[in-house]
């Protein structure tokens, strides 16, 4: 006899998948009890060698999103009112291609753009580079990842002749017997790569960190050098000269694999210690001192964040740690060599697919003939059908609404109103906009201004690969289905293709099945996918690129026989310290930067919608120094006013020694007015068009108590 089973007598599903969060992408397992209408239980997953079970805050409290009360379940369509009202999605979809239609009938593909982000799959980022190009006709692409390591990306291209976040698996961080990190704070922004660095401390490394404040990692350091901000430039070049006159390069090294040593050194005998020491604040006796620790050591790493290189000289800035690590011929061996510490999920594979201006997917240049050609081929176009190189992110959105600009966007997942420098800028262009639609699981500040709203999947409703900061190619797997009303990207793209007349293009069933076109569009490129499978992935733990075959095993460590220019060898590059786009002043006497709370993420948009995120960290703080709380008469607790040339923003004030008299610092992760983007400033890096979101000049001034409550 057959029993039928009820829902509480289906066991629970477990399936393991990976953080929605940082470029870490730490495994998790997720626990499903059907028909509980509970969110997924969520644990670390033990048998992943990234992070070995752990997770931080944010990762521990990810599935709590999936049930959320505020989750976006049906487009939404501006009404005559000028309000948001519920649509079917036919009604949405329409109104998105025929506002593309009329704006391309009226001005020319050139006047829709397309912003995507580095939270999005390596097939939405595929799709949505293919989309841009072939559907729309527009060179207009970018994403917020132009936001985060793009400085990072274009240094290791000039050097190495490829980018990857981090050339070798994290297991090599343990190996290396000295590390200096510039400008990052791993601890609250990467919490569980913290046990990579407790292992190499464990085995008698030494850690160095460089950074304005003594942050949660330069707390656990050896040497902390609380460098003046902007300067990392002139701290490298100062390390080199160090090692160039006490004699402790790699000649050999230098000599047989790379180029450029002559330029580059003589440049660097121009930063004499004593001038280093006054650009930076950092004692001619610490700065010898790191240099002999890395230069001496058996194995050494430098690992940069955002803080060189979210500036206007970014990218000179990592070329010049670059230069350092390449003369003492610390690269290419397990325990040594350069990385960078990735932000966003996604924010390696984000760039490599095409969703950028410039590129074409597996990391081609889209003002390559041949990379054209190659492209074109697999998505059955003419060569010359394909648009040339666009603007770059932030030079996107300020030409929203202007002449010869942008009249209509379409944005997938990014928070552009909070995320952007010059915030207020953003907004007003934002309202200039004829035509917004958004794609977001909620409603954010940059929604709130859309002509639609689509609904889309949240990372544990959707199959898909990520490629994490080591460059390891990982799987995203559905747990639970979406919410009914719900689509994902890839979905959307491919409906509005078939709109535009292009659906033969976009006739996809699954991500798996844009995983496979995606894998002959990288074959032979920098970032060659062609031997990844999903199976592949799911037997090895994730695989490396480059992989070119099925029978290739993947490349955790580049470097360790060729540099990837033409020569095999890397470039060394004479790079000069300058000031920034804006530098303090007797007007705006202080220098401002930014930074992240280990509680949040981004724009804050998932992450403050997390009762105990949002309990522990509900606003912003500014963080000042007693002199300066002094100087200005703060009285604690209290309120202070940060004013810039953009904007005015209010904070709660938070007095600690751990940062510089001369600089106040503030988190990202709000909008509205605690929004700290208000007051930074866009220069861009000439190469990588990196806004200057580190460097800003402020005006700080304490608030009387009797005003606060007004």
């Amino acid at each position: 006899m057959s029993i039928a089973l009820t829902t509480t007598d289906v066991p629970p599903t477990v399936v393991r998948t990976h953080c929605p969060y940082c470029a870490f992408q730490c495994g998790t397992t997720l626990t499903v009890v059907h028909d509980s209408g509970l969110s997924p239980t969520i644990a670390g997953d033990d048998a992943f060698p990234v992070n070995n079970g752990r997770l931080c805050v944010k990762g521990w409290t990810a599935s709590e999103l999936l049930c959320h009360p505020d989750r976006l379940t049906t487009p939404l369509v501006r009404g005559p009112d000028d309000r948001l009202h519920p649509a079917t999605w036919k009604a949405a979809l329409d109104r998105i291609a025929d506002a593309f239609r009329r704006a391309r009938r009226e001005y020319g593909a050139d006047a829709i753009g397309l912003f995507g982000s580095g939270a999005l799959t390596n097939e939405k980022a595929y799709l949505l580079g293919k989309f841009a190009r072939v559907a729309v006709g527009t060179p207009h692409v970018d994403y917020n990842g132009r936001y985060c390591m793009s400085s990072a990306a274009a240094a290791g291209n000039k050097a190495f002749g490829i980018d990857r976040g981090l050339p070798f698996p994290v297991q090599d961080i343990p190996l290396a017997q000295v590390i200096l990190i510039i400008g990052s704070n791993p601890a609250d922004t990467l919490p569980p790569i913290a046990q990579w660095f407790e292992q190499q401390k464990a085995r008698g490394g030494r850690l160095i960190v460089a950074d304005p404040r003594r942050t949660p990692t330069a707390q656990s350091a050896d040497l902390f050098l609380q460098l003046t901000p902007g300067s990392d430039l002139a701290l490298a070049n100062g390390l080199l000269f160090i090692v160039i006159e006490e004699q402790l390069l790699n000649l050999p090294f230098i000599r047989s694999r790379t180029n450029g040593f002559d330029a580059a050194r003589r440049v660097a005998l121009t930063y004499h210690p004593g001038r280093v020491e006054q650009l930076t604040g950092i004692s001619e006796a610490t700065l010898r001192k790191t240099a002999r620790w890395l230069a001496t050591a058996d194995t050494a790493m430098i690992l940069t964040g955002r803080g060189p290189e979210q500036q206007s000289k970014g990218v000179d800035t990592v070329l010049a740690f670059i230069n350092f690590i390449l003369a003492i011929g610390q690269i290419g061996r397990p325990g040594s060599g350069y990385g960078c510490l990735t932000g966003q999920g996604n924010g390696q594979g984000g760039r490599e697919h095409g969703q950028k201006a410039d590129q074409l997917p597996g990391y081609r240049l889209i003002e390559v003939d041949a990379h054209r050609e190659h492209t074109a081929r697999v998505w059955g176009v003419d060569p010359a059908s394909l648009p040339r190189k666009g603007r770059s992110a932030y030079e996107l959105l300020d030409s929203l609404g202007q002449p010869g600009g942008i009249r209509s966007l379409l944005v997938m997942g990014s928070n552009v109103a909070v995320a952007s420098p010059h915030a207020g800028n953003i907004l007003q262009r934002l309202q200039a906009l004829d035509f917004l639609a958004v794609c977001d699981a909620f409603l954010n500040e940059t929604a709130a201004l859309a002509d639609v709203v689509l609904p889309v999947t949240q990372w544990a409703e959707e199959d898909g690969t990520l490629t994490n900061f080591e460059g390891r190619v990982i799987r995203r797997r559905q747990v639970q289905a979406p919410p009914d009303g719900v689509r994902s990207d890839w979905e959307i793209l491919c409906a509005l293709a078939e709109r535009l007349g292009y659906g033969d293009q976009f006739a996809f069933a699954s991500a798996e099945d844009i995983f496979a076109e995606l894998r002959v569009a990288t074959a032979g490129g920098i970032a060659d996918y062609a031997g990844i499978s999903y199976d592949r992935i799911d037997a090895e733990q994730g695989v490396f690129w480059p992989c070119p075959t099925a029978e290739h095993p993947g490349t955790p460590r580049l470097f360790e026989q060729q540099f990837y220019h033409a020569d095999e060898k890397a470039r060394f590059h004479a790079v000069e310290h300058r000031p920034a786009g804006e530098e303090p002043d007797a007007e705006y006497p202080i220098y401002f930067t930014t930074g992240r709370y280990a509680e949040h993420y981004n724009s804050g948009v998932q992450t403050r919608k997390v009762g105990r995120l949002r309990q522990a960290k509900p606003a912003p703080r500014l963080q000042l120094h007693p002199e300066l709380a002094d100087h200005i008469g703060l009285i604690e607790p209290g309120y202070v006013q940060v004013a810039s040339r953009r904007g005015v923003v209010m904070f709660e004030a938070e007095v600690t020694s751990t940062i510089r008299p001369d600089t106040v610092f503030a988190p990202f992760h709000y909008g509205g007015t605690a929004a700290a983007n208000v007051l930074t400033q866009a220069t861009l890096d000439p190469t990588s068009r990196m806004p200057e979101f580190k460097m800003a000049a402020v005006r700080v001034t304490a608030i009387p108590p009797t005003q606060e409550s007004r």
